[in-house]
């Protein structure tokens, strides 16, 4: 059963900025996982379009828990986790994953897409049954 769905857009002229900016390392610290740090350095000149999606499926699944940017769930506690040819999975930790217990959301489905400009993020979780 579908517990929640979540869409996000993201600007990645907004990303980019906001990486190569003064703060730009404190951001990508405080926003992005080791891991999704490493995948997105990796896509070499498509790295701010990595970002952004990734930003965007982070804001979509905190619309599924009901949270936003509030009760106690941060930004590292959505990752976005893509094993080599696979599709993008997300991974749940800290308050997060106990607000998604709570609502007894199990299995997650997470698509992104990008533009030169935009990147989406639709985000799915269904219910135990």
């Amino acid at each position: 059963m579908i517990g929640g769905v979540g869409v996000d857009l993201c600007e990645i002229g907004r990303i980019r900025r906001a990486l190569t900016g003064t703060a730009g390392t404190r951001f990508r610290e405080r926003v992005f996982t080791a891991d999704e740090q490493a995948y997105c350095e990796g896509r070499g000149r498509g790295r701010y379009e990595s970002y952004a999606a990734r930003f965007a499926a982070k804001e979509a699944a905190m619309k599924v828990l009901g949270t936003g940017w509030a009760a106690g769930v941060g930004w590292r506690d959505v990752e976005v986790v893509r094993a080599q040819d696979a599709a993008p999975r997300l991974r749940l930790h800290g308050e997060a994953a106990r607000i998604a217990r709570r609502k007894r959301l199990v299995r997650w489905h997470v698509t992104l897409s990008h533009t030169r400009t935009t990147a989406i993020a639709w985000v799915l979780a269904e219910t135990r049954s």
